[in-house]
């Protein structure tokens, strides 16, 4: 992705603390932070942030906390902060077209990408996980190892374990016993492409419906406090390929 190119984290950071200084609102400022930033990962503090998952798909909200953790508190209206990064609500109600405009038409493709990829793929694999647990007799209080990621096997035709060993080695990683958070999300990304690839267009629009089903029910059960936004229609290009969901 053009927009996203390897540069200084620091300019983008101080340009934000100097808009703030100046009074801009700080959702104003701080989408503008976020269509400037050029940097696709960094390490800071200790934590590694990848913005740009799998290479297309835009982590708005993870440069947003980073942008928001790197200036001072008593710039930020501390509950305001907290809605967006918690819950995704900006102080004022704010339209998909706004927020296109504001992101810039590369990013916002991008956004889409995470949206679907990611969002909607873990949707997918708990509606999968929580109707293999129904069928196993919804057995709160016992665990049997022996069926623990059956519903990866129902969505992807191979086990979790083993999907994630195809992964690393198709990316030269590692095979290690634990997943940070931001392989989780490239794993997932990853796991959507190779639905994508494996599975005919009936079967994809058909499990991404599911999933984008369960995703907007999440939703709702957030905007019953909150003012609510509109949702975004659009479908993610991967690789240049609107994705079917209906």
């Amino acid at each position: 992705m053009s927009e996203l190119l390897h540069r200084d984290p620091a300019s983008h950071i101080a340009a934000f603390r100097a808009d703030l200084q100046t009074g801009r609102p700080w959702p104003e400022a701080l989408l503008a932070a976020i269509a400037a930033w050029d940097v696709t990962e960094e390490t800071a503090e200790g934590r590694e942030y990848r913005y740009l998952v799998g290479g297309e798909a835009f982590d708005w909200l993870l440069l947003a906390e980073r942008l928001l953790d790197a200036v001072e508190p008593s710039l930020l209206p501390e509950a305001e902060v907290e809605a967006l990064l918690l819950d995704e609500r900006w102080p004022a109600p704010m339209n998909e077209e706004a927020f296109q405009a504001a992101l810039g038409a590369g990013k916002y493709r991008a956004h889409l990408n995470f949206t679907y990829g990611v969002r909607v793929e873990e949707a997918l694999q708990l509606t999968v996980e929580e109707e293999v647990r129904k069928e196993r007799g919804n057995a709160a209080f016992r665990h049997d190892a022996s069926h623990d990621g059956d519903h990866f096997q129902r969505i992807y035709g191979e086990t979790r374990s083993r999907l994630i060993r195809e992964f690393r080695a198709a990316h030269d990683r590692e095979m290690v016993d634990r997943i940070s958070l931001s392989e989780l999300k490239e794993f997932t990304y990853w796991l959507f492409k190779r639905r994508l690839a494996a599975q005919d267009p009936a079967r994809v629009a058909s499990d991404t419906r599911r999933g984008l089903l369960r995703l907007q029910a999440m939703e709702d059960l957030k905007r019953r406090r909150r003012p609510t936004p509109a949702t975004s229609s659009a479908a993610p290009v991967i690789d240049g390929v609107a994705v079917p969901v209906g």
